[in-house]
């Protein structure tokens, strides 16, 4: 007899395929990880299998979890639906909006509140997430709109927005701060923080050591603003976009780094409720005015 199934252990399922990981997956479900390892082994027994194969590092579908990933999307996908027909009922508009991590935290803020200034009447819902994540919840219809990364989408899928450098920074205090510029030689001695999600991670990586340059790796995060904060500590230096620059370190261009990257709206993969038009039109001639 095939029992019933909650739908929060399909979302932690799926959080755990998407980071490949039950300790980032239970961050992304906001429970504890023996929370979500609960889960996950009463989601295995309901289903009679095994969903995944467990190492040190991460962890992998089995066979039975492949062939039931897809069935687990749907039904959410339906469940979505069911809770966005609903809000579509009530008076007080739902805004759903996916916000890309490595987004500096006072631009999105800002941006934010001057929407709210502009529609009080609107309730925003906000998710945080990686590219892949966010185009997996529009997908779903979790999400009504991401900001996130240009990659050449149609103007149907995403509206681009403005374009920022990737620039190098160090504390106030160091000594090339008089410099504009600095080469991958000048770093040589310099200490490296890392910022895991940094889209630009891998050609950074390949830029030092084109150059037979190691910097020590001392730091290594996926929270930006601490990044950020501790290279005005004196920590070490790293590479971020600009609208991370703040005035309590130095920004210079990186000789021979010209990494850049490109901001979108990304709209919703499906036809919003008549009454929802309104403001989605609202919030993208917002976001267009602000952000491009």
């Amino acid at each position: 007899m095939v029992s019933m199934m909650d739908v929060y252990l399909l979302r932690y399922f799926i959080a755990v395929v998407e980071t490949g990981s039950f300790t980032r997956a239970a961050g992304k479900v906001f429970v504890t990880q023996p929370t979500l390892s609960a889960g996950i082994k009463k989601l295995e027994g309901q289903v009679g299998q095994l969903l995944f194969e467990r190492s040190n590092r991460r962890v992998f579908l089995t066979d039975a979890g492949t062939r039931f990933l897809p069935r687990a999307k749907a039904i959410l996908h339906e469940c979505n639906l069911a809770m966005q027909s609903i809000q579509d009922s009530v008076s007080t508009p739902v805004l759903r909006l996916g916000v890309l991590t490595t987004l500096p935290n006072r631009a999105v803020g800002q941006l934010v509140a001057e929407f709210r200034a502009k529609a009080d009447n609107v309730t925003i819902e906000i998710v945080d997430g990686t590219e892949q994540e966010l185009l997996n919840r529009l997908e779903d219809r979790s999400l009504d709109y991401a900001l996130s990364l240009y990659r050449g989408q149609n103007i149907e899928a995403a509206i681009p927005l403005k374009k920022e450098k990737y620039v190098f920074i160090l504390p106030l205090t160091h000594a090339l701060a008089s410099q504009v510029r600095v080469s991958a030689e000048d770093l040589h001695e310099d200490y490296m923080i890392v910022r895991s999600r940094c889209e630009v991670l891998s050609e950074t990586s390949r830029y030092f050591t084109d150059r037979n340059i190691r910097p020590r790796l001392v730091y290594r995060t996926s929270n930006d603003g601490r990044a950020v904060e501790m290279v005005a500590a004196g920590i070490g230096g790293t590479v971020v976009p600009e609208s991370l620059v703040n005035q309590r370190v130095k920004a210079f261009t990186l000789d021979g780094f010209d990494y850049s990257r490109q901001l979108a709206l990304f709209k919703p993969h499906f036809a919003l409720a008549e009454a929802s038009l309104t403001i989605a039109k609202m919030f993208e001639d917002h976001v267009q005015q602000v952000w491009s």
